[in-house]
This record gives structure tokens, C-alpha cells and sequence, in this order.
């Protein structure tokens, strides 16, 4: 089943390793994604402000089933990514996180890992916070073999979440 994704990361450190998933998932048949932005976009969106920006992240979820978060050296510490994560779990997101520290930039450069705690911020009435790691599958894109069982994952996440 084709899945509309809402990629999540750090843009600075990792716009390189993220094309690099996004385009392994755009050359799959019957894949579908979303959420996506280039530089220029976000440079305008960033112009208005903290509100213009939580404004687009809410308007890139439209119509998502799955956010993948793409896991960089700094991505836990990224304000908007927490903000990301917060709204895909209130919309009902299926969540995965994926690891790309080993996938080289555009300088041929790999990265240290990341860490999933992004902070307590995923709840329910019904239950305490908890941290990403708690609640979510996380993935190696190189160990896990991201190419081959990237669509297996996103599918994963969105049975998880009833979607």
C-alpha cells in the first residue's frame, strides 16, 4: 500500500543522508511520500517566524500516515523535531525512527550516532509520557538494510498505529 510519509530531521546536518532515504523510497514502485521540502521553501517559511513554522509542519502532515524520523549526530536536540514528533502522535502517526549516521554526506563524510531521547512528549489521557525509545521501533538504514526493507518498516509503523 502506498503511504504518504512525513520525513523528519535535522536539515542542517543531514539534508544529504535524508535525500538519500527519500530517493531509495521514490524509485521503489507503488511508494508514494510527503513532507518533504528544499532549502528555499524553508528559508521563506523560517522568514515569518516560530508560529510560520509550526503553521508549515502542520500543513506538511496533512494527509500522512507515517512520520519517519531520520536519526542524525544532533536530531534529538532539534526544537522542531520535537514539535514534529509531538503533532504526528496526537494525529495518530504511525512513528519509526531510522539511524543514517553511516550514510556518507555530501563531503563523503559518515556521522557519530544519534540519540532517541528526544524528551518525554508522547502521551494519552490514559498514560504517562514516555521517550521515543519506549514507543517506537528504531532502525539502522545500513545494518537493517534500509533500501530493502524500508517500505516493511513504514508499513510496520502505521499497523502500529491502527492506520
Amino acid at each position: 500500500m502506498a503511504r504518504n510519509v512525513f520525513f523528519s530531521f535535522h536539515y542542517e546536518n543531514d539534508v544529504w543522508r535524508a535525500n538519500i532515504v527519500r530517493h531509495s523510497w521514490v524509485t521503489k514502485p507503488n511508494t508514494a511520500e510527503a513532507g518533504f521540502v528544499d532549502a528555499a521553501e524553508f528559508e521563506e517559511v523560517k522568514k515569518g517566524g516560530e508560529g510560520a513554522i509550526k503553521r508549515w509542519i502542520d500543513s506538511q502532515l496533512i494527509g500522512t500516515s507515517v512520520t519517519v524520523v531520520l536519526i542524525g549526530a544532533d536530531t534529538n536536540n532539534r526544537e522542531y523535531i520535537k514539535y514534529e514528533l509531538e503533532q504526528s502522535w496526537k494525529r495518530g502517526n504511525g512513528i519509526v525512527g531510522i539511524y543514517i549516521h553511516q550514510l556518507k554526506n555530501r563531503d563523503g563524510q559518515t556521522s557519530i550516532k544519534g540519540s532517541t531521547g528526544f524528551g518525554p512528549i508522547f502521551t494519552s489521557p490514559k498514560d504517562d509520557k514516555c521517550y521515543f525509545y519506549e514507543r517506537f521501533r528504531v532502525f539502522d538504514w545500513v545494518d537493517d538494510l534500509g533500501y530493502s526493507n524500508f517500505g516493511e518498516w513504514v508499513e510496520e509503523a502505521a499497523r502500529n498505529a491502527g492506520r
